[in-house]
């Protein structure tokens, strides 16, 4: 992957696996408006192990006609996977196209607050009839409460998307709160985990209720995690990141076989390959490997 991750993500070459932002218009855009209501599930940070222990459920409901993959753009974290997956752009890209829409790591505010926006950018781009859909996210128990008693109504939409972000703010749960890092001490119980609350939350509630009808429906996700077990050490200043996933800043310490560098712009172009993420003010982006 190292090898020729910057040419799978080089628009002008075409090659390689689906990516975050050819995901929709691959796998998912081909189906809707083919006189059958669509509903995109997006569970963030669900992990393929995850996916494993719920699908059973998910079998009792509907059945399953394909299975297939993407790869998640790097860094796979939301901020850059999800918004690539609904703008269908990469993160340069829509910075370049929507640069009041797009925040850096170094910018203060919420990043990933204009999806139903590029979303609809990318609908329009693609269609050229106009389809009916609707982007429903999830962040709190009510929320997921309001879309179990509205489920039904999705299925007056062309193309329905539900992000669910339940399982991501379980990930980060499980690094820091006491209580979780003793119910999810090891993968097993982290999988459980996963079962237990899908079980019980007003999602599977929902999906219930759509049991008999004519609807397809698409489970993805916009990346995964790992627990690392051989952490590698990033040495920066100040103003470097604390994301633990990934670091942006300046003059930036590090193992060079451990990550994948992004540099500025300025350095891409003296490697002569693209800059997948955009300019953020002469930074390198280190992405650890282990």
């Amino acid at each position: 992957m190292v090898k020729n991750y910057f040419d799978w993500v080089d628009k002008n070459k075409e090659i390689g696996p689906v990516m975050s932002h050819s995901m929709m218009r691959k796998h998912i855009f081909p189906h809707v408006a083919q006189g059958m209501p669509t509903i995109v599930l997006l569970l963030d940070n669900l992990r393929y192990d995850q996916w494993k222990v719920i699908e059973p459920f998910i079998n009792e409901l509907f059945r399953t006609e394909n299975e297939g993959y993407f790869f998640s753009i790097l860094p796979t974290a939301t901020q850059y996977s999800r918004n690539s997956i609904f703008a269908g752009l990469m993160p340069a890209d829509i910075e370049a196209a929507f640069p009041d829409k797009w925040k850096n790591d170094i910018d203060e505010g919420g990043k990933n607050l204009f999806e139903d926006f590029f979303l609809g950018k990318q609908l329009e781009r693609t269609f050229r009839k106009g389809i009916k859909w609707e982007y429903i996210k999830i962040t709190n128990v009510q929320h997921g409460k309001d879309l179990n008693d509205d489920i039904l109504h999705t299925l007056n939409n062309d193309l329905t998307v539900i992000v669910y972000n339940f399982i991501d703010m379980l990930s980060h749960a499980r690094t820091e709160m006491e209580v979780l890092k003793e119910l999810a001490g090891d993968e097993r119980a982290y999988r459980s985990l996963t079962r237990s609350w899908f079980l019980h939350s007003p999602l599977w509630t929902a999906l219930q209720k759509l049991q008999g009808r004519d609807v397809q429906l698409f489970v993805t996700t916009d990346h995964g995690t790992i627990r690392v077990q051989s952490p590698s050490k990033v040495v920066g200043d100040r103003e470097t990141t604390t994301n633990l996933r990934y670091k942006v800043g300046r003059n930036l310490q590090y193992e060079r076989r451990d990550v994948l560098e992004f540099s500025a712009p300025a350095i891409s172009r003296k490697k002569k390959r693209p800059s997948p993420i955009p300019p953020q003010r002469n930074t390198a982006l280190c992405v650890p490997l282990k």
